[in-house]
């Protein structure tokens, strides 16, 4: 079996930690991936009391928490800000370290206006072989999302983990529109399979990706992480996260 968790993007980005183990937990869900910016307020200026009372939570709960979701990206044609990033992104390491998860989730965004393609994707990946060897000795993955107009594209995506060359710096499987070839996700989704750590499904609903390929690609290559659920907020954020999990269940593939 899988493990399902959700991201706090979008639907549960008004919560605070309360309600987010006081749900989840009734929910049956497994893991959570807290993203930066939200209700929860679990960000890096926390005090190491507040670290510590947070780990204690996560150790006393059956819900996990699967890592944190960061926006830290690395394309900017501004190097000041790609130093910014990258040091934004070792805060969160730090902090990841701290409260006993092992990833933080970051992102390429897309390549600048008239930035060189492939240019751009060696800047992001020198900046993720940096952050990747620091998280290194806290114990912490590095996961990428694949994001991104232009980075997005799986095979724009593996060239930048290649560029980035580091065993530390892992996959976020978004399961973007994009990923779909011919019907099929089974030739992009081999570009990544190795590196792939943690994935965001989108609604289960919708016919258009083939949702039941990739569980079972997921089981044929002993994927262990946490699929998280990344939906859209509603007015009834409970409901809505049972029927997800109703259909995450009904994906899983049968024993042959």
């Amino acid at each position: 079996m899988l493990r399902l968790g959700t991201v706090t993007y979008n639907i549960a980005k008004d919560w605070d930690l309360d309600t987010i183990f006081k749900r989840l937990e009734a929910l049956k869900y497994e893991g959570v991936e807290l993203r930066t910016g939200h209700a929860h307020k679990v960000e890096a200026n926390l005090s190491k009391t507040e670290r510590e009372a947070i780990r204690k939570r996560f150790d006393d709960s059956p819900l996990d928490l699967a890592g944190l979701g960061t926006a830290f990206e690395y394309q900017s044609t501004d190097p000041a800000e790609v130093k910014k990033n990258i040091a934004g992104t070792k805060e969160y390491v730090r902090l990841a370290h701290d409260l006993g998860t092992t990833g933080v989730k970051v992102r390429p965004n897309g390549i600048p206006n008239g930035a060189d393609l492939d240019a751009t994707l060696k800047q992001i990946g020198r900046a993720l072989h940096e952050v990747g060897e620091d998280a290194q000795g806290f114990g912490i993955e590095i996961r990428v999302e694949v994001h991104g107009g232009t980075t997005q594209l799986l095979p724009n995506l593996a060239k930048l983990i290649a560029y980035a060359d580091h065993p530390n710096v892992f996959v976020c499987w978004n399961s973007n529109p994009t990923d779909v070839k011919d019907g099929s996700i089974r030739e992009n989704f081999a570009l990544v399979a190795p590196k792939i750590r943690e994935v965001h499904l989108r609604d289960l609903t919708d016919e258009s990706y083939p949702w039941r390929d990739l569980f079972s690609l997921l089981v044929e290559t002993n994927f262990t992480g946490f699929t998280l659920a990344e939906i859209a907020e509603s007015k009834d954020p409970e409901r809505v996260l049972q029927y997800f999990r109703t259909l995450w269940l009904a994906y899983q593939p049968r024993p042959s």
